[in-house]
């Protein structure tokens, strides 16, 4: 079956959650590789300020929403002390946020999907760069950036300590 990609809407609010819940779930149960917590991050308000912002984006199966991730013209602050590949406005980079896959859709290329649509949606825009931050441990996540083509650039604290999150990894494609 194949995968669409499209801006999320309103009625898409209520399968964000459960997107959401069910990654907290799942990594509850084993290694929580993002280091998202159920309840504080994502959240159904994250998905409705994504929509409202019109940044927001699903990864569509089979009428399932299977992923998602919101691209924002808006770094985090600890971005903006760090050397990029290319020194550029940010009118020129899009950041990739809240970027996740379906548990049970993982392995599946949706990811691989969604960072190919963002980089896609970049050039369209005439974006430059795409900069995105990840939990240091988040291995699955780091190796699918950099199958993507992604770069390290540093690594950074993003003020997240009190919720055990020390250091992000910050990666960039050129495109």
């Amino acid at each position: 079956m194949s995968i669409s990609i499209r801006k999320g809407i309103k009625s898409d609010a209520d399968d964000l959650e459960i997107l959401y819940d069910t990654i907290n779930d799942h990594m509850e149960k084993g290694i929580n590789y993002c280091g998202w917590k159920k309840g504080v991050y994502p959240t159904r308000n994250d998905a409705i300020r994504g929509i409202e912002e019109g940044n927001l984006y699903v990864a569509i199966k089979e009428d399932v929403i299977v992923g998602s991730m919101i691209l924002r013209h808006k770094p985090e602050e600890a971005y903006l002390s760090v050397r990029w590949k290319k020194d550029l406005s940010y009118d020129k980079v899009l950041v990739v946020y809240t970027f996740t896959v379906h548990p049970g859709y993982f392995n599946q290329g949706i990811g691989f999907k969604l960072l190919q649509y963002a980089e896609e949606l970049g050039i369209e825009e005439g974006t430059e760069s795409l900069r995105l931050d990840v939990y240091t441990e988040n291995v699955p996540a780091i190796h699918l950036y950099e199958k993507c083509g992604f770069e390290y650039i540093d690594t950074v604290s993003l003020g997240l300590e009190e919720s055990g999150l020390d250091w992000f990894k910050l990666y960039e494609k050129l495109i």
